[in-house]
Formats: structure tokens, C-alpha cells, sequence
């Protein structure tokens, strides 16, 4: 697949074609208790429902679409902190494609499991996600794999932009929808689709304070890279910016909050509380900037990804008893 090409809202809709003979939308689900802490109308985008729990699905799915009607690969590889290597896996069984993720040390043992019960091979290398995929980039070289490069893949984005096309269609009047960054490519869907069909819709982004280099790369202008990352939320430890998503956003997004890790710990148990859904630390920082940015969005209409549900059981069990929720 190429990763020249810019993803268009045509490439959205014919996304949402290919996907939808295999995903229902999921729930927009509206939340008494997060509106009235908040002072607004909000919604959660439940993407934690999705058969691997996170919104990637969309994309892999997608992506594998295409690879397949092409008879373009027999084994395709890429790299992956969890979501996007399930998403990849579980389209690779779908369409009867091979699957081999490179994924860095210290990735939740439960996201490896749930990989490998996809059939998928699990590769360990590196420490942080851009690491792994250096590697994967050259076991490609090395060994004929088609290369999936988890970010510069146009299909990718317009898979994941469908979630955002569902929200569009369900609540056409919404004002603000947040959507957290890692490598980006929820956030350039979430632009997309918005600032194509409505542009009065802002867009806000959220970084881990520990893994900002998007946000820092937004801020100058330029395609930034941080020495290390810092952050717990596996999802949105990413050290560097890639260029398309920089350049989907660099000039349509209205905001980028950063959230530390204490913060989204506070939302997956606000979340909880709230909801009684499970949310992974990445997928609650979209809660954890909405409380950051609560004076923003008074009396607006707001929808929040929940992008992803994978957590250690031990993990959300401490975050449940150790930390305090958002009021």
C-alpha cells in the first residue's frame, strides 16, 4: 500500500463500506453523571467495545480490505504497543493473512496474549514503540514482508475516521469533540471528517505530558522528536511526530491538551464510576482533558473517545482503589 497518498472523506465512506460487513457501530453513549460534573452534554464514543476493545480495529480492517483484494502480500508485519497489533491480528484471521508484530518491552502481558490468540507471531524489541517499529521496518527488508507502517498508512486513517463519521451522523450538532493522540491517526480522522463537514466542530487532541512530541511538534511548526518517553499510557508513548498525521493536523486541529499520568488514572476511575465502563489509561485521556478544559465546554454538546479498553485486570483494580475521582 502506498503512504503517499492524503486521505480523503471519500476514502472515509468507501472505509465505512468495506468495514461495515464486519463491524456494527459502535455506542455514542450519553452520560448523566459526566454532563452534570461538566456542565455540558457529553457523550462517550464507546471504542472499547469493539471485538479487540480499541477503535484500530477500524483501520486493520480496512487496510487488510485492500491487501487482500490485491492478492498484495502473504505476510505483513508491523509494530505496535498493543491496539493497532490486535486490530492487524484479528483482520490478518479474518481475511487468512499472516501477521507478525514487533512490540516493544513493558507492553501489558494482556495485550500480548490477546495478540497471540489472534494467531498472530509476537516479536519483543526495543523499549518504546518507535524502537519496535525501526525494527519491523527491517525484518521487512530482510525477510520480503509487506511492511505496514502503523501511522503513514492512508487507510488507516480513513478506517479510523469511520468512529467519527458514526458521531457526526448521531449528533450532528456536537461542538467539540477530543481525541487522544499517539501516533495520530484518530485525531487526523477526527479532522477529517469535521472540518470537512462542518468546520465550526472543534477538534482537540490530548498527549501524555511524558510523550508530548506531537504537541511539541504542533506548537513550532515542526516535525519534532523527544529523546525519551515518559508515560505509563502505552498507547500514547510515542517519542517522535510522523508526517502524515502532522500534516493532516498541523492546520486543522483547534487544540492539543497534554494530561499526566495521574490524570488519566483519575478518568478511567471517573469513567468507572460514571459508566461502569473500562477504559485503558490512553483511553481515558480524552476525560482526563475535558476536566483539564472543563470551563471550555460549558453547556456545549461533547463527545469523548473512549479509544481503548485493554488494561491489566491488576492495574485497573489499583487505579480503582488508589486513585480519586475526578468531581
Amino acid at each position: 500500500m502506498s503512504s503517499k497518498r492524503i486521505p480523503t472523506l471519500q476514502g472515509v465512506y468507501e472505509a465505512r463500506r468495506n468495514i461495515s460487513k464486519y463491524l456494527k457501530p459502535t455506542t455514542l453513549l450519553y452520560s448523566r453523571r459526566l454532563s452534570e460534573l461538566l456542565d455540558c452534554q457529553l457523550y462517550l464514543k464507546l471504542e472499547n467495545l469493539q471485538p479487540t476493545r480499541a477503535f484500530k480495529i477500524r483501520g486493520g480492517i480496512n487496510y487488510m480490505e485492500h491487501v487482500m483484494q490485491q492478492a498484495a502480500a502473504s505476510t505483513v508485519i508491523t509494530a505496535s504497543t498493543g491496539n493497532h497489533a490486535q486490530s492487524v491480528a484479528y483482520a490478518g484471521l479474518l481475511f487468512g493473512i499472516g501477521v507478525k508484530i514487533v512490540m516493544p518491552n513493558g507492553v501489558p502481558e494482556i495485550k500480548i496474549e490477546a495478540v497471540k490468540k489472534l494467531h498472530a507471531e509476537v516479536i519483543t524489541h526495543g523499549s518504546y514503540f518507535d524502537e519496535a517499529l525501526q525494527y519491523a521496518q527491517q525484518l521487512a527488508v530482510d525477510k520480503g514482508y509487506t511492511c505496514l507502517h502503523p501511522i503513514n498508512e492512508p487507510l488507516l486513517h480513513e478506517g479510523v475516521a469511520t468512529m467519527h463519521l458514526e458521531i457526526f451522523e448521531e449528533q450532528p450538532n456536537v461542538d467539540v469533540v477530543i481525541n487522544p493522540i499517539g501516533g495520530g491517526s484518530g485525531a487526523s480522522g477526527a479532522c477529517l471528517v469535521y472540518k470537512t463537514l462542518n468546520p465550526r466542530i472543534r477538534v482537540i487532541g490530548v498527549q501524555a505530558e511524558g510523550a508530548p512530541a506531537f504537541y511539541e511538534s504542533w506548537k513550532e511548526d515542526a516535525v519534532k522528536q523527544t529523546e525519551r518517553v515518559n508515560t505509563i499510557a502505552e498507547g500514547l508513548a510515542t517519542a517522535r511526530t510522523y508526517d502524515l498525521p502532522f500534516n493532516l493536523l498541523r492546520k486543522r486541529i483547534d487544540d492539543i491538551v497534554l494530561v499526566s499520568d495521574d490524570e488519566m488514572s483519575r478518568a478511567v476511575n471517573t469513567i468507572f464510576l460514571a459508566t461502569g465502563q473500562v477504559a485503558e489509561l490512553a483511553g481515558a485521556a480524552s476525560t482526563a482533558a475535558a476536566f483539564k478544559i472543563r470551563s471550555q465546554l460549558e453547556r456545549k454538546t461533547v463527545a469523548l473517545l473512549v479509544s481503548g479498553g485493554n488494561i491489566q485486570p491488576a492495574q485497573l483494580a489499583g487505579i480503582l482503589t488508589n486513585s480519586t475521582p475526578f468531581d
